[in-house]
């Protein structure tokens, strides 16, 4: 009796052992399962916000091989550039960081893993000869071919020697994804015009490839002089607002140590069209006869660590121009040009531009949109900690009469001014003109941000000119300090006319030409015109 119930006391103690132990591991299992999705649902937002602007998007950083290490990382890690002798961008205020809603989703398409080992393609093996005088195009076009076909190839364009290399197409559809163009030389334009033949709108040209990237130390040339005598004086949109205080404009033309004259359609330096997953870092394209660097129905685009320059009248030099293009990272790279530094025009959306040194230039700007009675979008654009010195204008906004769509959801924050004619510019009534046509219709501008604006202006403070029909409306203003500089102008105190928003703070100079709330009545845009 004794032994059976001995025998029962054991089989029970060590049925609940094996339950202790059973839920125990259970339960441990539970907690590990929490803890992953804790982990993963409250992750910060500013950790995303440091992931994006300050490393390189996912997959774009090892999307490629470097030419010079051949660990098991695979990175290409591109030297820092030495700090430019320009104002440095002011630095971003953590407590007033962007919601990460208004990041750009910059990753490149999903692609196939990268090799171990990837081709080099150098064009000195090709036939270059990179003396700057012999003509290098067909053994750059023969390297490309080559490097076309193996995925995750490397063009190698070697420091120390100059290739003259006339207009040339790299272009896919049928390239292998992930090509790595490797400038550490330079490359120059010719400028003959026969080269030209009756123009073209490109010099260099990216077309339908999918994981593009150029990278390097080297230099690309436009040799544009021989193009800026033909199409001076350059009229902006904003010129009839700077008039000099003695009534009279340089008309010098830039200097051109080239006599033949050259083809009326001007070349763009470098252009991509139709890419995906599109990175620019760390060279410099200068002296383009038209603009340097242009984004063309693109997406998934990164551009940093490079330099635009050019003169400051050199005309129609745009530093960075965006169309049809839509998730856009551009962050510190210095642009010097002729035109708009950074140039935002219709089919623009989720762009984010931060640590940028703007001037000589006319600023950045969104448009001009709307031309020819067209229809223009363009929406969540964010420009912030971004230094600007000696440009026309500041942060600006121009559209045509006439034209149908929107520009809604800007910010432009953060921005340190350093004797710029017009800081803050929003024009519906754009016009390059003599003398444009007066219409009804126009592309509606919404939703306008500017918060810490400060810095000093040497012609108008604030210039907002807004359509009659489609006022502007709901544009914010907050800690806006700008002050007066006498130069050679004429000086004018803030203008607005048909635009409504918000005061959040005293603002210097006071701008109390802005309308507060909504206006009245404003038109409303047809179904076929609303973006």
């Amino acid at each position: 009796m004794i032994m059976r119930k001995s025998l029962r006391l054991r089989s029970i103690t060590m049925m609940m052992l094996i339950a202790a132990l059973v839920w125990s591991v259970t339960l441990e299992t539970c907690i590990a399962r929490r803890g992953r999705h804790w982990r993963r649902n409250n992750r910060r937002s500013s950790d995303l916000f440091g992931s994006l602007s300050s490393k390189k998007p996912k997959n774009h950083g090892n999307s490629h091989h470097s030419s010079h290490n051949n660990n098991n990382s695979h990175h290409h890690k591109s030297k820092p550039k030495q700090k430019p002798k320009v104002n440095t961008p002011p630095k971003a205020d953590e407590n007033n960081s962007p919601v990460v809603s208004r990041l750009p989703k910059v990753q490149p398409p999903s692609l196939s893993p990268l090799k171990e080992s990837h081709q080099v393609f150098n064009v000195m093996d090709f036939g270059a000869k990179g003396d700057g005088k012999c003509d290098d195009t067909k053994a750059f076009e023969a390297a490309w071919a080559a490097a076309c076909k193996v995925e995750a190839s490397m063009m190698i364009i070697p420091p120390e020697y100059t290739f003259l290399v006339g207009p040339i197409a790299f272009s896919g559809p049928y390239c292998q994804p992930n090509i790595v163009f490797q400038l550490d030389g330079t490359i120059i334009a010719p400028t003959d015009s026969k080269s030209w033949g009756k123009g073209l709108m490109w010099w260099i040209d990216f077309t339908k490839l999918v994981g593009i990237k150029i990278q390097g130390k080297g230099v690309i040339d436009g040799r544009g002089s021989g193009w800026w005598q033909q199409d001076y004086p350059f009229t902006d949109g904003e010129t009839k607002l700077i008039v000099p205080l003695n009534n009279s404009v340089n008309q010098n033309p830039p200097g051109s140590e080239y006599d033949l004259k050259m083809p009326s359609i001007k070349p763009t330096a470098l252009r991509f069209y139709g890419s995906i997953g599109v990175e620019v870092s760390g060279i410099t394209i200068q002296n383009s006869p038209q603009c340097h660097l242009k984004f063309d129905n693109c997406g998934d685009v990164l551009v940093h660590d490079m330099n635009v320059s050019s003169p400051g009248d050199s005309p129609n030099t745009d530093g960075i121009h965006l169309q049809n293009t839509r998730d856009v990272l551009i962050h510190s790279t210095t642009l010097s040009c002729g035109d708009d530094c950074i140039s935002i025009q219709t089919g623009c959306s989720n762009v984010y531009i931060h640590n940028v040194n703007c001037g000589p230039g006319h600023g950045i700007s969104i448009g001009s949109l709307g031309k020819g009675n067209t229809k223009a979008c363009v929406s969540n654009i964010t420009v912030r900690d971004v230094a600007m010195h000696n440009t026309m204008t500041g942060v600006r906004i121009k559209t045509w009469q006439g034209g149908v769509g929107s520009v809604k959801g800007i910010l432009f924050s953060n921005i340190q001014l350093n004797e710029v004619q017009l800081p803050i510019v929003i024009d519906q009534f754009y016009c390059d003109h003599t003398t444009c046509k007066n219409q009804t219709s126009a592309v509606a501008v919404e939703g306008v941000t500017y918060e810490r604006i400060k810095g000093t202006y040497t012609v108008t403070p604030v210039h907002f000119a807004c359509s009659d029909d489609f006022p502007c409306v709901d544009v914010q203003l907050s800690a806006i300090e700008l002050k007066p500089i006498q130069e050679r102008y004429h000086m004018h105190d803030p203008f607005c006319w048909q635009t409504f928003g918000e005061l959040n703070t005293p603002t210097l100079p006071p701008i109390d030409c802005l309308q507060i709330g909504k206006p009245p009545r404003n038109r409303v845009q047809s179904d076929q015109d609303v973006c």
